[in-house]
């Protein structure tokens, strides 16, 4: 039977030569048990300034902690690390890419709450997770949810974070009920998970709230320019070259 991997990590930093400072994560059997992890790990990368405004992390708070492939997530992480399991993370990418530095290689089943909740809730302006979690009304459930792994939640903490997640995690399985009653929605969402969004409207930039193949037709430089020089995630890369033949 799956186990269902939940995590979320926060970083020394985004850049190559940051690392992972705190594992948070809920590892869910078949059944509905569930095993949490809240862990501080160690590294010899400084903490930027701009990650302790986000997490508030410290250096004095990772002092005496173990290496991030020496916790005991890592060690549940590898030793779950099957196809028959689900690994689950919103914009499961970045975090993806801060396990692979830790020396992992992956082989569950990978679900991106993030790409899902922009396949399934299209009509919702933003898709982060602290959004979602006002806008869905997940707020009104957590604490109970909490109160029973004996996590206490707060924005931008990776095991308050991943607790959101898992409470958004069964919203998503409903609307795949909903929307694609014919097919397993744990399945569903992997499939949706490789699938890129085509976004229709520009949430930054010059042309905020224009739609993208309007302005493909009135500026096609403009487009070509960003997909050229701007760091855009892969659904945005999808959509440009949509509209630009």
């Amino acid at each position: 039977m799956p186990y269902y991997v939940l995590f979320d990590t926060e970083t020394t930093g985004n850049q190559e030569e940051d690392r992972v400072i705190q594992f948070g994560a809920m590892v869910v059997d078949q059944k509905g048990n569930v095993e949490a992890f809240d862990e501080f790990c160690s590294t010899d990368v400084e903490i930027k300034i701009e990650a302790m405004e986000v997490h508030n992390i410290t250096p004095n708070l990772l002092e005496g902690k173990s290496k991030a492939n020496e916790t005991s997530f890592f060690k549940k992480l590898e030793e779950l690390n099957s196809p028959e399991n689900y690994l689950i993370a919103h914009n499961i990418s970045f975090d993806m890419a801060m396990i692979e530095k830790e020396g992992f290689v992956n082989a569950y089943q990978v679900i991106d709450t993030l790409r899902c909740a922009k396949h399934l809730f299209p009509q919702m302006p933003y898709h982060r997770l602290q959004y979602l979690r006002y806008a869905l009304e997940l707020y009104k459930t957590e604490e109970k949810e909490a109160a029973k792994h004996n996590i206490t939640i707060k924005a931008h903490d990776a095991i308050g974070d991943v607790l959101v997640m898992k409470l958004f995690l069964s919203k998503l399985v409903s609307k795949c009920r909903e929307i694609y009653p014919d097919y397993n929605p744990m399945e569903k969402l992997v499939t949706l998970t490789k699938t890129p969004v085509f976004i229709k409207t520009f949430k930054f930039g010059k042309y905020k709230n224009r739609d993208i193949a309007e302005v493909a037709n009135e500026d096609p430089g403009y487009l070509n320019w960003m997909r050229t020089n701007l760091e855009l995630d892969e659904d945005m890369k999808y959509s440009l070259d949509k509209v630009l033949g």
